[in-house]
């Protein structure tokens, strides 16, 4: 179930190696460890991505598949996972790493607009870079180590639940298999019965018989 849902969501391999900003990995990308899925390629892969979501820099995506090239994790999955900040949701995720890290240093929070640019960075982020970059590193570490416990996890209570499964079916497989089996040795003994001479004697009488010949 976890690996069927994973493999929908992640993107499709050809579109992943031919990206411009990816060649630059050159053959690294082509590792088939980077492409193999299981429970920790997929829990590192979340917790790369996430770890990536809360840092405001541009090129998010090609710092994570270098991440997920250096800790041989899934590399789509990794990149998918960083769509998690979008313009709808970045100003809400950094202004809140923004709070954490004025309430770390205690500090006075000011309100700011943030722009995921090298212009934002170079004229904005001078002002308030300590407790924002603290945020962000906070949120990303939080982040990073609740998503690959959590797909860690998710994974093998699938993993378990598909095994009881599959020893239930067995279960009734043996219980069906010996149940017919029962039926035909009835089957055979009752025809035997029918087969069997009639006689109005008592098994004592005919014990004796047997016994006087």
């Amino acid at each position: 179930m976890a690996r069927k849902f994973l493999k929908k969501i992640t993107p499709d391999p050809k579109k992943v190696t031919e990206n411009r900003f990816l060649k630059i990995f050159g053959k690294l990308i082509h590792d088939p460890g980077l492409w193999h899925l299981n429970r920790y390629s997929a829990s590192g892969a979340f917790a790369v991505g996430l770890f990536m979501c809360f840092m405001p820099i541009p090129f998010q995506m090609v710092v994570a598949a270098g991440l997920a090239i250096l800790f041989r994790v899934n590399l789509p999955l990794s990149l998918i996972v960083c769509w998690v900040t979008n313009p709808i949701t970045i100003p809400p995720m950094f202004y809140f790493a923004y709070l954490v890290g004025t309430w770390v240093l205690s500090w006075p929070p000011s309100e700011f607009d943030f722009e995921l640019s090298f212009e934002w960075l170079g004229n904005e982020l001078v002002h308030i870079w300590q407790p924002f970059l603290l945020g962000c590193f906070i949120c990303a570490t939080v982040a990073s180590f609740i998503g690959y416990h959590a797909i860690s996890l998710s994974w093998r209570y699938h993993v378990v639940m598909a095994w009881k499964a599959r020893q239930q079916k067995w279960k009734e497989k043996l219980l069906h298999t010996l149940h017919l089996n029962g039926d035909d040795a009835t089957e055979n003994i009752d025809k035997q019965d029918d087969q069997a001479p009639f006689s109005s004697k008592s098994p004592e009488q005919a014990q004796n018989d047997k016994s006087n010949r």
